[in-house]
């Protein structure tokens, strides 16, 4: 009989409903919730103190995955893969220290994997990655408003514009990882 082995993973990648929808939809990854980490102001910060870039957060979310199924290198490479890991500050139109491309780790191992993995996939871009690495101090969990933010607003123009070409990469390069 197979036991779980869970693990958490934090990234961000720009806004976290584009992140969060991607990881739902990954085989092995039990669960996805949206957040902030990585500021410099104390207490919970809310998503409008985010959003003004003065708090030092960065929009990330919080994965729970089973590695017996999915290995954390795995989570990554989807990572930096449905993502670009080479603009700094920014996704597509989301611009701000708050959209930036992160990954938090919570051990020595997990920092020595993404390091790997960073210069693994370094070569499928022309430009340099500009991802950050920095141990994960807190996490703070987003309002309820902003979790499964995509599967309960697939209408919406965002989900559309600019989750749904994330969506269709993800189920491009990495079809086998699929749930």
């Amino acid at each position: 009989m197979r036991t779980n082995n869970l693990q958490i993973a934090t990234v961000g990648g720009g806004c976290f409903w584009c992140t969060e929808a991607v990881f739902q939809e990954v085989k092995g990854v039990e669960k996805v919730v949206s957040g902030y980490s990585g500021g410099n102001v104390p207490g919970h910060p809310t998503y409008r103190e985010i959003c003004s870039g003065l708090t030092g957060h960065a929009e990330v979310v919080q994965i729970t995955f089973d590695a017996n199924i999915i290995s954390y290198e795995n989570i990554l490479a989807i990572f930096m893969t449905t993502h670009d890991p080479t603009t700094l500050n920014k996704q597509g139109a989301d611009r701000g220290t708050q959209y930036r491309s992160v990954i938090y780790y919570h051990n020595e191992l997990q920092k020595e994997i993404a390091e790997i993995v960073s210069k693994e996939v370094s070569r499928y871009y022309e430009n340099p990655i500009v991802t950050e690495i920095s141990p994960l101090a807190v996490f703070y969990e987003a309002e309820k408003e902003h979790q499964d933010y995509y599967r309960n607003n697939q209408s919406q123009g965002y989900c559309s514009f600019v989750i749904n070409p994330k969506l269709a990469k993800l189920r491009k390069l990495h079809s086998d990882k699929l749930k």
